[in-house]
């Protein structure tokens, strides 16, 4: 952690991807607005709540934009900074894209920020830009309430490579690339209440790009992909089953989960959004009789930079699983199957 004692989840009412709107009401408040919209090039809209809009720009490139900040979900500057453009640039991998430039948001409350902080905030943002190989290319700053920040991240991608989140297919094999239990590690830190160990495998598991995105892409037998980060994994997996109009299946005891958050779990922790999450889920959500609350509640945790969902053909798995092996994501996972049926996800 950085020299600079400053509190930032203090300063927020929430942090992370627990800061989104709850996908219920997000779905009331875009109404109509989530209609397919009647340009023939825009690969990508909002219609099936897919990562990023998707542009065509001729037969072999398309452009991937997005954006995505949010509020503190650690204390040291830096460290949020880094966690905010992770989670941001992940949207471009989720699409199966290349990130090739971003703008900084950056929302400070300027009265009880000292600009070491502000700085340190914007410089964790900057050293994963140059990791990811990209410029950070300017942005737009405001004096706010909260802390805020994060990035627009613009892709590229062929547009035969496009994976978007609603093309699974009855017969797919599902594989989560990390383990779940951000959100409840960051509750537990705000309390005062991870560890040391448990607090660098956050760090860890935040800002570790989901870089695998393009190579997931060049599998033909990837027909889905998506990220799970702030409806948790059963509403990120609800997205592409309503979009497939399939159900999902889910085998808890092979779901990754991070060790760390495993205990902290058992004893309650937890955002404020996994029940957010779980009423807005309603009756497409059907999990196991006898199931603990502690694994529904990690089935619902929202996730910060968590990992890329991949629904692959069955002969591809191995394929798949490589991949994420190779680019050191050693929690990679078959979790289980998509099925013709109503939309839905199923756990047992």
């Amino acid at each position: 952690m950085s020299e600079i004692e400053i509190k930032l989840t203090q300063l927020s009412h929430g942090g992370g991807c627990g800061c989104k709107i709850a996908p219920a009401l997000l779905q009331q408040i875009l109404g109509d607005v989530k209609d397919k919209l009647p340009y023939p090039d825009l690969l990508v809209g909002s219609e099936t709540s897919d990562d990023a809009a998707v542009y065509r720009l001729n037969d072999s490139q398309a452009i991937i934009a997005t954006t995505d900040f949010f509020m503190p979900i650690v204390d040291d500057p830096f460290d949020f900074g880094r966690i905010a453009a992770t989670n941001a640039l992940s949207d471009v991998y989720a699409m199966g894209g290349t990130p090739i430039m971003a703008l900084a948001i950056v929302g400070m409350p300027i009265n009880k920020l000292p600009v070491e902080a502000i700085r340190a905030i914007l410089q964790g943002g900057e050293s994963v830009c140059r990791a990811a190989g990209i410029p950070l290319a300017g942005g737009h700053s405001i004096d706010s309430p909260e802390p805020i920040y994060g990035l627009v991240a613009i892709g590229v991608v062929h547009p035969d490579n496009l994976k978007k989140n609603s093309n699974a297919r009855a017969g797919d094999v599902l594989v989560l690339g990390k383990g779940l239990g951000v959100g409840i590690m960051a509750a537990a830190l705000k309390k005062g209440a991870l560890s040391d160990e448990g607090y660098a495998q956050l760090i860890a598991n935040t800002t570790k790009l989901n870089a695998v995105g393009p190579a997931l892409s060049g599998i033909a037998a990837v027909h889905a992909l998506t990220d799970v980060t702030g409806f948790g994994l059963l509403g990120h997996l609800l997205e592409m089953c309503r979009g497939a109009g399939l159900t999902g299946e889910v085998e808890f005891d092979r779901v990754p989960i991070l060790s760390a958050a495993l205990p902290l779990a058992k004893l309650g922790y937890g955002p404020g959004a996994i029940e957010r999450n779980m009423e807005s889920y309603g009756c497409d959500v059907h999990l196991a009789d006898g199931m603990a609350s502690w694994q529904q509640r990690l089935l619902a945790d929202a996730q910060t930079s968590g990992g890329l969902l991949v629904s692959v053909a069955p002969e591809a798995v191995d394929e798949v699983l490589a991949c994420f092996k190779q680019a050191g994501f050693e929690q990679a996972a078959v979790i289980g199957t998509m099925k013709a049926g109503a939309a839905g996800v199923v756990v047992k």
